[in-house]
């Protein structure tokens, strides 16, 4: 009887250690899951579409073939032949400098070379006469060599007085303001009566614009994109006259001068435009999208996917590699270093479904268009990937969800 009631004590005491056991680690469990971190993975899976890397950049619209004509003499004005949009051809006179003093000049110079041509003869005459009397012996030497010394003489002012005549001429010549292209005039600087001042710089009095139909955009590219510009790209660009139309053209020339503005070094890359309705006028600032490469059929992840931090918890369990600077995990934030793979190959986290932690995968990007990026190798369509990651636990401070992803905002609860 009495050992009877021993059994009856052990078991008892078993179920009770067996009830204290299973309650503590019910206990535990319940403490953990409401004290100890939990973590919510916000997913989104991969798709496929179009993709389109681009550069944007801002240029002034200018005429390919661009003239200033100016004027090689100094005079008034005193007609003019060709005004703001006037076409012209190659040859037409579009203005007329006063030529007065300028045929004036041509008939002074004219007299000047009669004068110096009569010279020469009677210097001829001379000389013909002395040596008739040097063949005699009846003058000396001297009177023979002064005579040739003078019809030398003569001969030269001749030329210099013809030089001053040809001169006189084409400075009457350049009294008739010529186009030298055929286009259309842009600019006129100069009225009627107006006085123009030829010196080292010839006074502009038109811009003649070769062909308007044919156009280009100076554009400034960056430093940081003008490595991805190349000629024959497309270029799409829009103008604030028009903002509805939408303007096509090519990259024609990728200028290898700099320009250096507050340190800032830009470089020029001309913009070919065909402008047949010449609805596109030169000055015009074009807002122009370059397009550096397009994917018909990419297969795209957000790139919030990138930024995703791994909290130290959970690193082990996702096959988090170790950051090669030390600090925090994950494959957005730009590695220290100089290894040029860190650029195509990054680290993403993958949600298998019925997992409840993510995988790190290792993948292969290609281009991106700052919102979206194409992914080459390590993922296939409808693969979920995390793009945020939340610690749901009240305690849980907004410095640690900031690190679960510096770029998420804040979660409203």
């Amino acid at each position: 009887m009495k050992s009877h009631k021993n059994g009856s004590a052990l078991i008892l005491w078993l179920i009770i250690i067996a009830v204290v056991l299973v309650a503590g680690f019910f206990g535990y469990k319940y403490w953990q899951d409401n004290n100890g971190p939990k973590y919510e993975f916000e997913t989104a899976a991969v798709t496929r579409g179009p993709l389109t890397q681009s550069v944007t950049a801002t240029g002034i619209l200018n005429p390919v073939i661009n003239v200033q004509v100016g004027s090689q003499v100094s005079g008034n004005i005193q007609k003019l032949y060709a005004d703001w949009n006037s076409h012209v051809t190659a040859g037409q006179v579009v203005a007329q400098i006063d030529p007065s003093v300028f045929q004036a000049a041509v008939t002074q110079a004219e007299g000047n070379l009669a004068n110096s041509k009569a010279a020469l003869v009677l210097a001829q005459i001379q000389l013909k006469r002395t040596q008739d009397l040097r063949a005699k012996d009846s003058t000396p030497q001297a009177n023979l060599d002064q005579a040739i010394a003078t019809v030398d003489q003569a001969t030269a002012s001749v030329k210099t007085t013809e030089g001053s005549l040809q001169l006189a001429k084409a400075n009457l010549e350049h009294c008739s303001i010529i186009s030298p292209v055929d286009g259309i005039v842009i600019t006129r600087s100069v009225d009627v009566g107006q006085t123009v001042a030829a010196g080292l710089n010839a006074p502009v009095i038109f811009v003649i614009a070769n062909d308007l139909s044919k156009m280009q955009i100076d554009t400034n590219i960056s430093e940081a994109d003008v490595g991805n510009i190349a000629e024959g790209q497309p270029v799409d660009f829009i103008v604030d006259a028009f903002p509805f139309d939408k303007f096509h053209g090519k990259v024609v020339q990728v200028r290898n001068s700099p320009t250096t503005v507050q340190n800032v070094v830009t470089y020029d890359a001309v913009i070919g435009v065909s402008n047949p309705e010449l609805k596109l006028k030169p000055g015009m600032t074009a807002n122009l999208t370059v397009i550096v490469a397009q994917k018909d059929d990419a297969l795209l992840v957000p790139n919030a996917a990138f930024r995703v931090r791994i909290p130290d918890e959970l690193a082990k369990a996702t096959g988090t590699p170790e950051a090669k600077s030390g600090k925090g995990r994950g494959g957005a934030g730009r590695q220290k270093g100089n290894d040029p793979t860190l650029r195509v190959n990054r680290t993403i986290y993958v949600l298998a479904d019925g997992e409840k932690i993510p995988k790190a995968i290792k993948v292969k990007i290609g281009v991106t268009d700052g919102i979206n990026t194409e992914i080459t190798d390590g993922l296939k369509e409808g693969d979920k990937i995390v793009t945020s990651i939340y610690n749901t636990q009240p305690q849980a401070s907004a410095a640690v969800q900031k690190a679960a992803n510096p770029f998420a905002a804040p979660r409203m609860r």
